[in-house]
């Protein structure tokens, strides 16, 4: 069940990215279908991605028991899913606010919130 609810916050997050990188882009006037395919393939990316880690999860499991070390295999799969998790959390949360940001001019706080999660920026933007 948790991978299931793992998979389902990615589709989400992803879901909710696209939909204001859209509304940014109709509000500027700039919507290219082009963006938007490449948008789209990106969210599938990360979908896919998420879904490698979830299985690799589960094959840690099943390698630990074959072998007699569940324990290591389990923390070992646990740790590869979350952290892939984690980082698509913060990826998406981040995007989701500078569109949002970009949206609406009068959230001024959003481009200060933005700024110090710079990282997760995207250069070809």
């Amino acid at each position: 069940m948790k991978y299931i609810i793992m998979l389902m916050i990615v589709i989400g997050l992803a879901l909710a990215d696209f939909a204001t990188g859209w509304i940014k882009a109709y509000c500027k006037g700039d919507v290219r279908s082009s963006k938007m395919r490449k948008g789209g393939l990106n969210k599938l990316a990360e979908i896919v991605v998420m879904g490698v880690a979830i299985g690799s999860e589960i094959g840690f499991e099943q390698l630990g028991h074959y072998y007699g070390h569940s324990e290591l295999a389990g923390i070992a799969g646990t740790i590869t899913a979350l952290a892939v998790f984690g980082y698509i959390f913060a990826m998406e949360i981040v995007s989701i606010l500078e569109n949002y940001g970009e949206i609406n001019p009068q959230a001024h706080w959003i481009n200060k919130v933005v700024a110090k999660f710079g990282v997760f920026k995207d250069k070809e933007d």
